[in-house]
């Protein structure tokens, strides 16, 4: 089921507080909102509360403050309505329980079944369309334990596509796979942007961001940004959000031998780095220095294969 026509796709925590009965305070008066259509990556560092918040979205643990809504329902309504789905981590998962990938995708459809969890005609083309969808079709009887790490991350996007959940969290999806299996996992996270669904990604690969995220959310134990990716993903506000654990290196023309005189400034927290340009995030705006640069090389090979043949 999915939230009714007239009410649009929204995800919003207001004031959301989160105190562990220890005393100590995980999340305080964090703030955000995002619309249906969007893909947003959650970004601090470790112990930022990234994990916290997840679980206050999923419904899993109660806020001591605060509240989070989708589509202006209580997140515990919309749980039970499906409308939610969530990817873990892949060390959450007991990969030696004796189940198939099938049993693992159709466990997104138990929210539809009634209290003998027996399939019906509608849940099994749902898991299968899934499958497909994630080209582990073929895959369907292997037992998961037997799967490599990027097959085991693709079952339980399958689960949350066959729960036809309208908003998806996952947590650190790029953890452990390889770089083909992050390309097509962000192809269908692009696709299910177009088809209207609110995607929610906590990642620490920096440098993917700007490729696929048009929000980010930045955290350290409360929202410390939340807006555009052009707008909010920018080096003042990662080093507010990463603080020392962010390491910042500035490469010039005076710094590195080449004739390229643009600057860019590399930001890392010993994952994937990101790399700024003077214009904001590196891309070829202006690129008129380097294709002057490539031409001048090709001019000089042939050049030197001209000498040569001589």
């Amino acid at each position: 089921m999915t939230p009714a026509s007239d009410r649009p796709l929204t995800l919003a925590a207001r004031g959301v507080s989160v105190t562990y009965p220890n005393g100590h305070i995980a999340l305080a008066d964090a703030t955000f909102a995002l619309p249906g259509g969007t893909i947003c990556a959650l970004v601090g560092v470790n112990g930022s509360g990234k994990s916290t918040l997840f679980k206050a979205l999923m419904g899993f643990l109660t806020p001591s403050a605060g509240t989070v809504t989708i589509s202006d329902a209580p997140v515990r309504e919309a749980q039970r309505r499906g409308w939610v789905a969530y990817v873990p981590q892949t060390e959450e998962v007991d990969w030696t329980f004796p189940v198939n990938v099938h049993d693992v995708v159709m466990m997104g459809r138990y929210g539809y079944m009634n209290f003998l969890r027996i399939p019906r005609a509608v849940d099994r083309e749902a898991v299968a369309d899934a499958l497909r969808r994630v080209g582990l079709w073929d895959l369907r009887d292997r037992q998961i334990g037997e799967l490599s790490g990027g097959q085991k991350k693709r079952v339980f996007v399958a689960r949350a596509l066959a729960q036809q959940g309208r908003v998806i969290l996952l947590d650190e999806p790029f953890t452990g796979v390889d770089v083909k299996t992050e390309e097509a996992i962000v192809t269908l996270l692009r696709e299910l942007r177009a088809e209207g669904r609110l995607i929610l990604v906590s990642t620490h690969n920096l440098g993917s961001v700007p490729e696929f995220c048009d929000h980010v959310v930045l955290i350290n134990r409360t929202v410390l940004a939340c807006g555009p990716t052009s707008e909010v993903f920018t080096a003042e506000n990662l080093q507010r959000a990463f603080g020392g654990a962010l390491r910042q290196f500035d490469l010039s023309r005076s710094t590195v031998e080449d004739h390229d005189g643009r600057q860019v400034t590399v930001l890392t927290d010993d994952e994937r780095p990101l790399v700024l340009g003077q214009g904001g995030h590196l891309e070829y705006r202006d690129r008129s220095a380097h294709e002057k640069l490539v031409a001048e090389r090709e001019a000089g090979k042939e050049l030197g294969r001209g000498k040569s043949s001589e």
